[in-house]
């Protein structure tokens, strides 16, 4: 068993040993993957290595298993044709010195071999890759330099005179090729030889192994180009240019326009430099003002918005709306805008809001270019010169705080008032008259106080809240006594006076000017 076991483990040795090469040499996992396979090409390999013969070699052929050939050296060579696809044609031989032995005679052996193999290496990588062959082919063994003297060695069916007999057979080998360079690499081959008996095919039982290792040269392929660029391998200093991009002289893929994507690849070929670009080497406008990412030094341009060079939006009137966006492109300095670019005139005076300085102007009532009234009430001079109103007729549900409709233009003319002086701090202050008892009246005045408080405060926006208190004080402080229905009545009032005295004086003077 042992010429039969020898095969075996030489292929597990190059099964264990080369895969683990392979790790080695593939480990990092950065390079990327090139492609190794060759181009149709002509390859020569001397090759040395031992030959394994079958230990049942005399009982085989000459029915005498005291005849032991030793294992000895081997040379040969290989010439073979492989196409691109990896399968090719290959012939081989080989030549083994030996000797023969038994225990009562001893000479020479030589051995001789060559066939015809079909070969197929299916992958091919950086560290190499197997191959299978299998043919058929023939042999010679002769004997010669024999003591005591030449016994009748050869089998039946031979001719006794001869020294040497031929016999045919089939081969199959296994190994793996390492390439070096394009034309240049490692064969590790381990091949078995069928001896077949020529009358009987049947019997065919003699294996020799031949284990080794060869130098292949490769010859007459076209030059390796992997990445296809039409220049070698030998010459590209870019192995790995992506296919249809233009390259220099050395393999390096060229960019005109410096935007990261190669001439032949790009199809917008005069990017702006600086300009982001897609896959396809086209400027990216995210917003779509028309300046490219990468150059455009306001990115979120609102869409329809004109834009200066840098891709910012152009605001001609300064109100916040961008032209192209402003359908009132004109609006004067400081008015406050809509979405449109259009100004806010809250109170319908014509004075746009942020310019308009009486944000609450009562309706109709004439303005200035601020927005103030330009005529002065009576309740507006008894107010600033004074710093009291007192409003009679202000009514409510009777026992209840809840102010009635008739009452609310008197309330809204004092609203409009307030509203136009913010800054003056107000008391609102309730009063009744004697009827009932003075803890109802003064409980009721409070909230008739804070009614018109939470009134005026929900109709003009332009009042402070923080500059309105609300006070009552019941029958406390009667204008008149209380001994008729119209005396009562005019005890049944709401005062409104100035708290902070200075800001008056200063609106009192403010006013003048504004007459003048």
């Amino acid at each position: 068993m042992r010429a039969r076991r020898v095969p075996l483990l030489a292929f597990a040795a190059l099964a264990l040993l080369l895969p683990m090469t392979a790790g080695a040499q593939s480990k990092p996992a950065a390079t990327p993957k090139k492609d190794y396979s060759q181009p149709a090409h002509w390859q020569f390999i001397p090759f040395a290595g031992w030959t394994l013969f079958d230990k049942n070699y005399g009982e085989y052929l000459h029915n005498d298993n005291t005849l032991k050939p030793d294992d000895a050296i081997h040379v040969g060579a290989r010439l073979g044709y492989v196409w691109g696809n990896g399968l090719g044609l290959e012939m081989t031989g080989g030549y083994t010195p030996s000797k023969l032995k038994s225990p009562t005679v001893n000479g020479d052996l030589t051995w001789y071999y060559g066939s015809a193999d079909i070969i197929f290496q299916p992958v091919i990588s950086s560290f190499g890759g197997p191959f299978l062959a299998a043919g058929y082919g023939a042999g010679n063994v002769g004997y010669k330099n024999f003591s005591p003297s030449q016994p009748p060695f050869l089998p039946a069916g031979e001719d006794a005179n001869k020294d040497s007999f031929n016999q045919g057979l089939f081969d199959v080998a296994a190994g793996w090729n390492v390439p070096f360079s394009d034309n240049f690499g490692l064969r590790l081959e381990a091949r078995n030889l069928l001896w077949v008996p020529k009358d009987n095919f049947s019997n065919a039982k003699q294996h020799y192994q031949v284990v080794g290792a060869g130098l292949v040269f490769g010859f007459g392929g076209t030059p390796k180009d992997d990445d296809a660029d039409g220049v070698p391998n030998k010459k590209d200093k870019c192995p790995d240019t992506p296919k249809g991009a233009k390259v220099d002289a050395s393999g390096c893929p060229t960019d005109s326009d410096g935007d990261g994507i190669y001439d032949g690849l790009d199809k917008c070929a005069g990017t702006p430099k600086g300009a982001k670009v897609d896959a396809t080497g086209c400027t990216i406008d995210s917003d779509g003002d028309g300046v490219p990412d990468g150059l455009d030094q306001c990115p979120d341009t609102p869409k329809g918005a004109k834009v200066d060079v840098r891709g910012c939006p152009v605001d001609s009137d300064g109100d916040g709306v961008a032209d192209g966006i402003d359908q009132c492109p004109n609006t004067p300095t400081g008015a406050t805008v809509d979405a449109n670019g259009c100004p806010v005139d809250s109170d319908g005076d014509g004075v746009p809001d942020g310019i308009d300085k009486c944000a609450s102007t009562p309706s109709g009532v004439k303005v200035d270019a601020d927005g103030c009234p330009i005529q002065v009430t009576e309740r507006e001079t008894e107010f600033l010169d004074t710093g009291l109103i007192r409003l009679e007729g202000v009514n409510f549900e009777t026992g209840k705080a809840e102010i009635l409709p008739d009452s609310y233009e008197k309330l809204d003319q004092i609203g409009a008032l307030l509203a136009k002086w913010p800054e003056i701090k107000v008391e609102i202050g309730g009063h009744s008259d004697s009827r009932g008892s003075s803890a109802r009246n003064q409980t009721l005045s409070e909230a008739r106080a804070g009614s018109v408080k939470d009134y005026l405060l929900q109709k003009f926006s332009g009042i402070d809240p923080q500059n309105l208190t609300a006070k009552g004080y019941g029958e406390s402080k009667p204008l008149v006594p209380n001994t008729s229905a119209d005396n009562m009545a005019r005890n049944r009032r709401v005062e409104f006076r100035v708290l902070n005295k200075d800001v008056l004086k200063k609106v009192r003077e403010q006013v003048k000017t504004l007459q003048k």
